[in-house]
């Protein structure tokens, strides 16, 4: 039964619609006459341990509406990744403040700081209830079909590169675009998801799931742009060799790390230095360019999918109805059924906790370079309506030269 106090806390890479999350815990927890408060921790799990906590029951529901509609973690976020001894410490205030329900808002890593609480409150026989509330871009949960922030920052991403498309076609050259995703491609294979005509990009896709090799890169390039005179890649951060070594840290004398052990791929614009170099030298194309994508992806403002705001809000709403009428611990899981629907169970933390979902073969071509149309299958509902179409003019209406040239 949910009662008494509620603590709700937001962690890792925020989201375009990770408060819709927080404001579907917050209001459907607030229907329930046997809670008392609910709080938010600031900045995850290292405001719980400083005891910096907000009285969300004061908030009105009309501020709370625009908090849901406004993109990134409203109570700020955290990289920490909190081991026993870590998570000793948050239970030592969690049971200090007489928090019976914890909502985590995360990745894997946040639902591993759930089952680690969890066995600590059954060994000291307190009644903590810990539900993790699921959020990531790189959409790399086990269990679930897709995850809460994914198909908004998939719809960024193919809303990018269907304008990168029309720029590359209006001045030929070669452009090379960095995406987010570190073990799983999901994000940059996004970048397939405004193509329409037979030669619209990007015409490469390079994901973390195959190995990388230059020789074969710049192989390709030179096919596409023998073709068309033009050639767009998506390229995922987490691109490594044979051996398992991301090709970014190739570039780095002294590789930077974050408080997960992860080397960082995508801060500084060096993949996309490196391989637009290699392509330059190689080719002796000119016009070459590359950018990385980096945060804008996570939290556009202008760039939402109806269809990942109105299920961030669910996921929120449903956690709290698990904890109140499931009396258990566990991740809110998001399935497929049918053409497309979305429904949501309870999993077990320890099914999601720690681990990470990669593409699945059906998904990646055979050439390693691209997107299958199962993967277009999976990704379309996911963007949701209203889409820019992309028109062309009609090459049929070109006049006939005169003199020839």
């Amino acid at each position: 039964m949910l009662q008494g106090k509620i603590l709700v806390a937001q962690g890792g890479g925020p989201t375009a619609v990770i408060n819709e999350s927080l404001v579907g815990a917050l209001t459907e927890s607030r229907k329930f006459a046997s809670v008392e408060k609910v709080y938010g921790a600031l900045h995850g799990v290292s405001g719980i341990v400083n005891e910096d906590f907000i009285d969300l029951t004061q908030e009105t529901s009309h501020n709370l509406e625009r908090v849901a509609r406004t993109p990134c973690s409203a109570l700020g976020s955290t990289r920490d990744k909190p081991d026993a001894k870590y998570c000793k410490e948050i239970f030592k205030v969690l049971r200090a403040h007489e928090i019976g329900t914890f909502f985590y808002i995360g990745g894997n890593d946040s639902s591993d700081t759930l089952r680690i609480l969890s066995e600590q409150a059954a060994a000291a026989k307190y009644p903590l209830r810990g539900i993790h509330i699921p959020k990531t871009i790189d959409n790399d949960l086990t269990v679930n079909d897709h995850t809460p922030g994914y198909p908004s920052a998939a719809r960024f991403v193919a809303s990018a590169f269907a304008g990168i498309n029309q720029d590359n076609m209006a001045l030929k050259g070669v452009y090379v675009g960095v995406v987010m995703g570190r073990h799983a491609g999901f994000l940059a294979a996004a970048s397939c998801g405004c193509r329409s005509f037979k030669d619209d990009a990007p015409h490469l896709i390079y994901l973390p799931e195959r190995d990388f090799n230059m020789k074969t890169f710049i192989s390709d390039i030179k096919k596409v742009y023998g073709r068309l005179g033009r050639c767009v890649v998506a390229v995922s951060e987490g691109i490594h060799d044979s051996s398992g070594k991301p090709i970014a840290s190739k570039l780095a004398t002294a590789v930077e790390r974050d408080a997960h052990g992860n080397i960082q791929l995508s801060g500084t614009g060096a993949l996309a230095d490196l391989l637009t170099s290699a392509i330059k030298e190689k080719t002796g194309i000119k016009r070459v360019r590359g950018d990385t994508f980096g945060y804008l992806q996570r939290s556009f403002l202008g760039c939402v999918s109806g269809i990942d705001r109105k299920e961030a809000r669910q996921v929120g709403e449903k956690a709290a109805q698990f904890a109140h009428f499931l009396g258990r611990n566990g991740s809110v899981t998001i399935h497929r059924v049918g053409e497309y629907a979305a429904e949501y169970k309870l999993s077990a933390l320890e099914a999601v906790a720690g681990k990470t979902k990669v593409m699945a073969d059906k998904y990646i071509a055979k050439s390693n370079n691209d997107i299958t149309a199962k993967f277009v299958d999976y990704l379309r509902p996911l963007l949701g309506p209203g889409m820019t179409p992309i028109g062309r003019l009609d090459p049929a209406n070109r006049v006939r030269k005169i003199l020839g040239k």
